[in-house]
């Protein structure tokens, strides 16, 4: 997903934000793919491994998760917008992955069946952080691990908007660490840079 910000984050408005944008989404950010590709490493799949790309967007971590997972494991992608579902089709990312209309708030899927979340972008557009959060851990078995990945560092992306960057940023270490607490999650560690924003967290066993 983003390195734009919707405005309000209701369903209908993350919608209306990605809709237009999505069929110009890849060439707008077109050297992201190593950034990505690294952020997956760095969630620690291993083949066989069941993992989410949710909010996936156009689908441009769908083939690093599918080779870091190999043939045997399950690659699901998951997005509110159904125009950057067909932007993802259309570049053939069906390939490496399945596919699904789904909200984070209420995702099809069973406890515990996954090893892994990935998430570019998300925490921006969730509607309630900490419910949001909640359903990725009710989805993930204990000890799986979950990547808030973002191809630019808060300071880069608040430059970029034009704005001042504010210890109120859901990002901010100081929030990010006691929301995903409260949400089953352990950060594990976090990094912020101008290259990359990447807090990965291990699932509660408790």
């Amino acid at each position: 997903m983003p390195h734009e910000q919707s405005h309000g984050n209701s369903a209908a408005a993350v919608r209306e934000f990605f809709t237009p944008r999505a069929a110009e989404w890849d060439r707008r950010f077109p050297d992201d793919g190593p950034a990505y590709a690294a952020a997956v490493a760095d969630l620690g799949l291993r083949p066989g491994d069941a993992v989410l790309d949710a909010g996936c967007g156009t689908g441009r971590a769908l083939s690093a998760l599918r080779a870091a997972v190999g043939p045997q494991g399950t690659v699901l992608g998951m997005d509110l917008t159904p125009a950057m579902l067909d932007a993802a089709l259309r570049e053939g990312r069906d390939g490496s992955a399945g596919l699904a209309l789904a909200d984070v708030a209420r995702l099809p899927l069973r406890d515990g069946r996954l090893d892994a979340v990935f998430a570019a972008g998300l925490i921006s557009h969730l509607s309630d952080p900490r419910e949001n959060l909640r359903e990725l851990a009710r989805v993930v078995r204990p000890g799986g691990r979950l990547a808030l990945f973002h191809p630019v560092g808060r300071a880069a992306l608040a430059a970029r908007h034009g704005r001042a960057l504010t210890p109120d940023d859901l990002r901010a270490e100081p929030r990010l660490r006691p929301l995903l607490a409260d949400a089953g999650w352990r950060l594990d560690s976090y990094t912020d840079e101008d290259t990359r924003f990447l807090a990965l967290s291990v699932r509660d066993v408790g």
